[in-house]
């Protein structure tokens, strides 16, 4: 096991598996592609991003033939393993989108607000039993800088028509009591949590209940230029198809020329066990707001529907030569290190245990949020680039797609987000040397109240990023 270290007694017992993955409610799975086939659409990749972009397929046009094909089992990677925030922001957050397209900010946020409220509208008609809670977010501050950085936020954003409200050390610890807390700031409207893989397994029976055709256990080996069609081939069949959509994120790319736009970004996760009364109590969070914190490395943690506390994030990781491999998926070392701060932020839950702790990959590109293109004249689209906050995003990705594909000039199509592209990382070994010396310099600002050295000063001027 990657970083085999003693677990803390919190960590003994721990199931090396997804939580929201072992669940018995998880569906059977479905027959792998054989044989050739026709369709009129060809969806490559089965978490959000494909099973969206085929429930919109058939929702626009009800009488297009869509065919989704997984390579392993719909909604098992990103779309299953994540912190279950359900994000307003199609920016990967205000400071994000204020920075790179300040003049279309507006029209960008009134279309998040609309695609997380869609994808609530979604969950209702469809009966989608996945724990939706539209909650808001809390953004906690555990330094001085912190809470002056939060300030500028709630002014922008206010400014901006946004309602948020920034909190002293006495009103955040009165909505989740933290002894590492100094201030917060407080977004009622803007989050919602959602218990992922059941989200992802909604998804796929919409789709089946709207026609749509869905293999799983077949991984996609090639993308080839039919004539007036594209075929796109497994190892035991294949299917021509008039356009298709590409959804793979963070897995290697069908197009070679998108293999530098993205990397793929470990990221780890512990799930407690049930919280008695008492230390309900004892943490307060009756709002159960989501809540992450305002640190470069940057932990999110929410509460379950069974009162349990999802805690992740920090530690980000990036592998020599973007390698992707489920060994990476468990690190005893990152584990035992987010259980340490847990109980630094909750030492009144101290004797808690884990139940579940796991991994997964995200895609993140050099802007932190999703972008667009399209290949083969126009009959291939892609959405790549979600950067962790592909819950929601994943939905608005789909209708861009679908609107490249039919050529269609609309609001979303019309965006500067949609039409430019990010910076490609650089080929080993200057791809590793640049991220981990990013990481590094993060960590470091973290511990000198937020002072950016001359690296992470240099990326800021060019645009560039990394989320950890």
């Amino acid at each position: 096991m990657r970083g085999a270290m003693a677990l803390p007694a919190s960590l003994r017992g721990a199931a090396p598996r997804v939580f929201w993955l072992d669940d018995p409610a998880r569906p059977a799975a479905l027959p792998r592609l054989e044989g050739h086939h026709e369709a009129d659409l060809v969806v490559v990749g089965g978490g959000y991003g494909g099973l969206w972009t085929a429930l919109r397929a058939v929702e626009r046009d009800p009488g297009r033939s869509v065919v989704v094909l997984e390579a392993g089992r719909c909604g098992d990677e990103a779309s299953g393993r994540n912190g279950g925030f359900a994000s307003a922001s199609l920016t990967h957050g205000f400071g994000n989108g204020v920075e790179r397209w300040p003049d279309e900010l507006a029209t960008l946020d009134a279309l998040g607000a609309d695609n997380l409220a869609a994808i609530g509208d979604t969950v209702r008609r469809h009966d989608i039993d996945c724990g939706w809670e539209e909650t808001g977010e809390l953004t906690v501050a555990t330094a001085a800088h912190q809470l002056d950085e939060l300030a500028e936020v709630a002014h922008g954003m206010r400014a901006a028509g946004h309602e948020v409200e920034l909190l002293g050390t006495a009103a955040v610890r009165a909505r989740v009591d933290s002894p590492t807390y100094v201030g917060g700031l407080l977004d009622r409207t803007g989050t919602a949590l959602v218990e992922p893989a059941r989200l992802a397994w909604g998804l796929r029976q919409a789709c089946l209940d709207l026609g749509v055709v869905i293999h799983e256990g077949s991984l996609v080996e090639s993308l080839d230029d039919d004539g007036s069609t594209l075929r796109v081939r497994t190892a035991l069949g294949s299917v021509r198809a008039r356009r298709v959509a590409l959804a793979t994120n963070a897995f290697r790319p069908l197009l070679r020329r998108l293999r530098l736009m993205t990397v793929p970004v470990y990221d780890h996760v512990l799930m407690t066990e049930p919280l008695s009364p008492e230390q309900q109590v004892a943490i307060g969070w009756s709002g159960r707001e989501g809540v992450g914190d305002s640190a470069h490395q940057f932990h999110y943690y929410r509460q379950t529907r069974d009162g349990r506390i999802l805690w992740g994030g920090y530690d980000a990781t990036y592998h020599y030569g973007s390698r992707i491999d489920r060994s990476l998926e468990q690190s005893d070392r990152t584990h035992a290190l987010l259980a340490r701060h847990f109980f630094e932020t909750f030492p009144q839950l101290e004797g808690l245990r884990f139940t579940h702790r796991w991994g997964g990959v995200i895609d993140t590109c050099t802007r932190f949020t999703a972008f667009y293109g399209t290949a083969y004249a126009g009959r291939a689209a892609y959405a790549l680039g979600y950067t962790g906050l592909g819950v929601a995003a994943t939905r608005f990705g789909a209708d861009v797609v679908l609107d490249l594909l039919a050529g269609q000039e609309t609001e979303r199509t019309a965006l500067a987000m949609v039409r430019s592209r990010p910076l490609p990382f650089p080929p080993e070994p200057a791809r590793a040397l640049g991220i981990n010396l990013t990481r590094w310099s993060l960590a470091h600002a973290d511990r000198h109240e937020g002072h950016r050295n001359l690296w992470l000063r240099t990326l800021d001027r060019a645009g560039l990023g990394f989320d950890s």
